[in-house]
């Protein structure tokens, strides 16, 4: 059973930073595929950015050049870097872990892009 737990979640003005953390317990953390998904009020859960255990890195077109996806493996953690924030930004990010057929989520983390 892989857990997964997100931070770094908060409130933050239009054009500002957040760095989230995912940190990752179970699993084989070094061979699984992470990535960040959202999902806005009423809205479907949408992919943000993902990496595999190789370090090859894919982005939404929404978040091209904004925000930049790492792993760090000897912590078992992964990153999202979000730079030039908008309000449409607004979402609950939730991180996850992908290997084979498995696939697992974190419960998420709240990001508010607000004057």
């Amino acid at each position: 059973q892989v857990q997964l737990v997100e931070s770094g979640g908060g409130l933050v003005q239009p054009g500002g930073s957040l760095r989230l953390s995912c940190a990752a317990s179970g699993g084989i953390f070094r061979i699984a595929v992470m990535g960040w998904y959202r999902q806005a009020p009423g809205k479907q859960r949408d992919v943000v950015a993902t990496i595999t255990s190789g370090g090859t890195t894919n982005y939404a077109d929404s978040v091209k050049g904004r925000v930049t996806i790492s792993r760090d493996n000897n912590k078992n953690s992964v990153y999202l870097q979000m730079n030039s924030l908008k309000p449409e930004d607004t979402a609950v990010y939730f991180c996850t872990y992908r290997l084979g057929v498995n696939n697992y989520w974190g419960q998420g983390t709240q990001v508010t892009v607000s004057s």
